[in-house]
């Protein structure tokens, strides 16, 4: 093997990417050979050498030299079971996916049968694969429609929900193959280093095997082998900003919550640069010194007479700041009387999360529902932090080519693209710009419905809830029938999806909700010109827009888009008051609101900062990790755990 990487190096004039590809289609043409040869052998034979491939694998031969066979009777195996057989570019993904890589498949490109390649390879070892995904709904469905292949190969196949229970979980985790999100296997692992207690050093191999005689309730996880991760650039890069933490109630007193409710009618009467400045970079407020003496002079209930000035002050800047940078219906959602956060990135629902510092209670005394007891920190990990614990690790996504240097330098892995099976026919038209989202919104409806004239199927990505039912409203206004895609609809997702792709069909979606899930097209469709995505944004990262734009034209079918862009936007909220104020006073737009194309170099120039501002805050929390694990680990304590040594 090394011999061969040396030769494809050489023949590649050193250039290591072009030499990767070569060794891979050269590998991936010697398998379809093999798989084919399979074709005339019984499904008693095929699993007997499955057997005998596991039995070589866990004797200690090298994962390499079986990949050959192994992914020629998973190829075969997938199409006697549920009729679809890689391409010779899955198989690619699948060798790069094995070799401990990120590989970069495009949408529709089958990254769900790729998967299942290096996955059955790494069970074969029986040590256990887990394959993350981005929601429970994926996780299932990817479980239950792999399945078949991974039964025909000899594997057994598990899978993880929210809702189940230790003994559950526990099952799920026993399998060759487990499937879940990284939010369920992170908190398991979470609660096991609970289960440990606080002692770092009994946490030992043989631990994690201890068995219901030690006297210690037994673990749910098994150990961390290999990861495969599905999406790996939202899992592994926009997740990173936000640490898993198992919490603590701490219930609250009556002077507790009157202090919240207090702050917020507080802040009402307070002045901008003058009793308080928010910034909007940092997403933060904070009281000035006029502003300190105006809050200490205030009237306030007896209920808060006890509490320190100092902590007064801090829930006030709380408060400002849940009024000034945080949005309904953008940043989060009231759901039955709750706050429900919803991700940024993606527009689903985290379910189970919550803000911390009192934040999530100040927001809930600013939408005046009831405000739940706080949390403490139990148990808490860095998603970096979390990925490292597996031996072995891989990830697959459509956009991860932009974050290649982050990915190498945290998680020392190589991005490479894979090429498309079909060549990529999308068309990319002219960006617009407009002075007001009233003017953006009004060229939008113009287009969709020229669209529709046309037989297009159309898919309209906004950045929030508030934006998507703004844009709704129009449509219905106007009498287009159309469908919404948003957190408040997460259950639905699949089936809204699924009915994307007919004829003058118009599905509004927020970022990538529906992410996944194929929009398959109508031969009606395919002929007038495929799907059309509208990008009613330019996101926070350039990723995004990809992700979004990359719904159209999947597998060689036709298709297109076009970004529409206002001064108005969600983006350009992360610059102060002033800075925004001075280039809407530079605006001179047409007739119809419209200005011209080169104010999109503006746009690029923000969300260039706001990609710089996240990484840095990213990698100020692996620094802050770093030297919080050190201090633990001097001190004999587990890292992982918080408050459990009091």
């Amino acid at each position: 093997m090394h011999v061969d990487r040396g030769l494809y190096l050489v023949r590649s004039a050193g250039r290591t990417h072009a030499a990767r590809l070569a060794r891979w289609r050269g590998l991936s043409r010697r398998i379809v050979r093999r798989s084919e040869k399979l074709q005339s052998v019984s499904d008693e034979d095929l699993l007997r050498s499955a057997r005998e491939i596991q039995w070589n694998a866990k004797a200690g031969v090298g994962l390499d030299r079986i990949l050959p066979e192994t992914f020629a009777l998973t190829r075969e195996a997938s199409r006697r079971t549920i009729g679809l057989t890689h391409y010779p570019v899955q198989l690619i993904g699948g060798i790069a996916l094995f070799e401990g890589g990120i590989a970069e498949m495009q949408t529709g490109e089958g990254k769900t049968l790729t998967a299942v390649l290096p996955v059955v390879l790494r069970a074969m070892t029986g040590q256990g694969c887990h394959v993350i995904t981005v929601n429970d709904y994926l996780a299932r469905r990817d479980a239950e429609t792999m399945g078949p292949v991974y039964e025909r190969m000899g594997l057994t196949v598990g899978c993880i929900q929210s809702e189940m229970q230790t003994d559950e979980r526990r099952d799920a985790y026993q399998k060759d193959i487990t499937y879940g999100t990284a939010k369920e296997m992170g908190f398991d692992f979470l609660r096991d280093r609970l289960r440990l207690g606080v002692d770092a050093q009994s946490h030992t191999r043989h631990r994690r095997f201890a068995n219901a005689n030690s006297g210690q309730e037994e673990l749910v996880q098994r150990g961390h082998y290999f990861a495969l991760v599905d999406e790996a650039d939202s899992v592994l890069i926009d997740d990173a900003r936000t640490p898993l933490i198992i919490g603590l109630t701490q219930p609250n007193d009556a002077g507790t919550v009157s202090l919240f409710r207090w702050c917020h009618r507080a802040i009402i009467p307070l002045k901008d640069k003058v009793d308080f400045v928010y910034e909007p970079k940092r997403r933060s407020a904070y009281l000035t010194d006029a502003g300190c003496r105006r809050v200490l002079l205030m009237a306030k209930p007896a209920l808060i007479d006890s509490i320190d000035t100092e902590r007064i002050y801090k829930h006030v800047e709380q408060a400002l700041t849940a009024r000034h940078g945080f949005v309904r219906d953008r940043d989060y959602v009231v759901v039955d009387n709750e706050i429900a956060i919803v991700d940024e990135s993606t527009g689903r629902i985290m379910d189970g999360r919550k803000w911390q510092d009192g934040l999530h209670q100040t927001i809930e005394a600013k939408e005046l529902v009831p405000i739940t007891a706080a949390t403490g920190e139990a148990a808490r990990i860095t998603v970096q932090n979390f990925f490292r614990e597996y031996t072995h690790l891989a990830g697959m996504t459509g956009t991860a080519i932009q974050a290649r240097r982050e990915i190498a330098k945290t998680y020392s892995m190589v991005v490479t693209a894979i090429p498309t099976h079909r060549r990529c026919i999308r068309k990319g038209m002219r960006p617009r710009v407009f002075a007001t989202m009233e003017a953006k919104r009004q060229a939008i409806v113009e287009e969709i419905q020229q669209l529709i004239e046309q037989g297009r199927a159309i898919l309209v990505g906004t950045p929030s809830v508030e934006a998507s039912e703004a844009l709704g409203d129009l449509l219905t206004k106007q009498g287009i029938h159309h469908k919404i895609l948003n957190a408040r609809y997460h259950e639905q997702e699949a089936e809204i999806v699924a009915a994307a792709g007919k004829s003058g069909k118009v599905t509004i979606a927020t970022n990538m909700a529906g992410r996944g899930t194929d929009i398959l097209l109508d031969d009606d469709v395919r002929e007038a010109g495929g799907l059309h995505v509208i990008a009613t944004e330019i996101h926070s990262s350039r990723r995004i827009d990809r992700q979004l734009i990359g719904r159209a034209a999947r597998q060689g079918d036709p298709g297109s888009y076009r970004f529409f862009l206002s001064l108005d936007d969600e983006l350009l909220r992360c610059l102060e008051r002033r800075v925004l104020e001075r280039k809407r006073s530079l605006a001179r737009p047409n007739r119809r609101g419209e200005l011209s194309s080169s104010w999109i170099r503006f746009f690029r120039k923000t969300q260039r900062f706001l990609e710089r501002t996240h990484i840095k805050q990213r990698r100020d929390l692996m620094k802050q990790e770093k030297m919080r694990n050190e201090n633990y680990r001097k001190m004999g304590l587990d890292p992982c755990l918080e408050l459990t040594e009091n």
